[in-house]
């Protein structure tokens, strides 16, 4: 669902500073990106109203890891249909599968 000026919009979830401008950089001229340090900080977002069209989602980040971030994104019921990307630098193939059986994609930014 575009925003008023056209654009979809992305969440970006990472606890790096540092990715979350480099992939902001990368996506803002055709997005409209919201970005969150925390599942914490994403779920604010989304009590607050804001529904993205896509949401990239880091799997390491403290206290509220990327699988349990994933988990309550999932019982909002207008998030449901959300897709969620999910970016780690972890290259275990469990891990990978996992992401796969969610029905959502790993990429690996290592």
């Amino acid at each position: 669902m575009p925003d008023h000026n056209g654009k979809k919009k992305i969440l970006l979830i990472d606890d790096n500073e540092i990715q979350l401008n480099i992939y902001e950089a990368q996506l803002r001229t055709n997005y409209e990106v919201t970005t969150a340090r925390s599942g914490n900080d994403a779920l604010d977002y989304l009590f607050r109203g804001f529904i993205p069209d896509l949401i990239i989602l880091d799997i390491l980040m403290p206290e509220m890891d990327g699988w349990e971030t994933f988990g309550r994104l999932k019982t909002v019921s207008r998030m449901k249909e959300v897709p969620i990307v999910f970016l780690s630098s972890i290259n275990d193939k469990r891990e990978i599968d996992r992401a796969f059986s969610t029905g959502r994609a790993h990429i690996n930014y290592e």
